[in-house]
């Protein structure tokens, strides 16, 4: 795609989008931006409940902005393809489309990217962590453990990830990171850092494979999804390449835990609590408030020191490996 096509297609997406979607895109404090098929414009800032705004989007309008994004990255969206994946040229927002069948009318998930990355430091003062958890995770990032970040969608696993590669760039700015990961989410401030990203020709595992031919000193990976990577990235983490960190969907510590191992299950049949109990060394779990959906909190942090029988030793004793 030339330079003035290009041009011309990120015009024509603001004034798809609209002023007040445009404003909210270059807003700082925005985490995510929702049309719902009936033409509704919800927004979640930061520390503050969903909001539903004042503007409104046409089905037309909707289908010509998700046509327009289909364009620019060169695929297409209509019955026999009814969803769009992509990112938001105009900043690099996360960009998640479904259009009908699948849906009634067109909708849209925006997850803007973050411009500002949180300190371990910002956690405290704001009550998501307590001291002790946060000595926790210093100590991990500079003994160079390898950290499991667990939680639900949108809990803040890729924002606490962020907040971990601060940290390392504090502790040993010299290291070497990769960071791999399907979106561009994932701030890395390291002045020796490598970003790679999956494309459809090239997955995570191939990313992770990859990688190891690359000199790092951290491996860090924005979501763990299926069991190749899974068990590729453990495997990295286990031989030589320690200090990294993964986030990974599930709604505890141990629930976390029993993911990976589900993951993993897919393509071997190898003992996974031992695997994993070897390869992980802090599990992290982060969740909203069920009172505030705006608050978030750290609500538990294992130290693992090993895994065996269907159980993980921690230290602060075993827990079973499934929940």
């Amino acid at each position: 795609m030339n330079e003035e096509r290009l041009g011309r297609q990120k015009e024509k997406l603001r004034r798809e989008f609209g002023p007040e979607i445009v404003s909210l895109l270059d807003s700082a404090d925005v985490v995510e931006i929702m049309l719902n098929p009936d033409g509704g414009v919800w927004v979640e800032r930061l520390g503050r409940n969903m909001e539903l705004l004042t503007t409104s989007m046409t089905e037309g309008k909707a289908l010509a902005l998700i046509g327009t994004l289909a364009s620019y990255h060169d695929t297409v969206v209509d019955k026999e393809h009814p969803f769009l994946q992509c990112e938001v040229p105009l900043d690099g927002s996360r960009f998640q489309a479904w259009i009908p069948p699948i849906s009634t009318k067109p909708c849209f998930c925006i997850r803007r990217r973050a411009t500002s990355i949180f300190s371990i430091d910002d956690y405290i003062e704001q009550g998501v962590m307590s001291q002790q958890q946060a000595s926790a995770i210093r100590r991990a990032v500079l003994t160079r453990k390898n950290i499991l970040i667990v939680g639900g969608t949108g809990s803040g696993k890729t924002t606490l990830a962020n907040a971990m590669i601060n940290e390392v760039v504090k502790e040993c700015p010299d290291h070497r990171v990769f960071v791999i990961e399907d979106t561009a989410e994932i701030q890395c401030n390291a002045k020796n850092a490598v970003i790679l990203r999956s494309s459809p020709t090239t997955t995570l595992l191939d990313l992770i494979k990859t990688t190891l031919r690359g000199r790092p000193d951290r491996i860090i990976v924005g979501e763990v999804r299926a069991g190749a990577e899974a068990l590729a990235l453990l495997k990295a983490w286990n031989t030589g390449h320690p200090g990294g960190v993964a986030t990974i969907h599930a709604n505890s510590a141990a629930s976390g835990l029993s993911r990976l191992e589900q993951l993993i299950m897919e393509v071997s049949t190898s003992p996974m609590t031992k695997l994993v109990g070897e390869a992980v060394d802090l599990v992290i779990a982060i969740a909203r408030s069920r009172e505030n959906k705006a608050s978030r909190s750290i609500t538990g942090v294992l130290t693992l020191t090993g895994g065996e029988h269907g159980k993980y030793q921690t230290s602060s004793g075993e827990i079973q490996a499934v929940e």
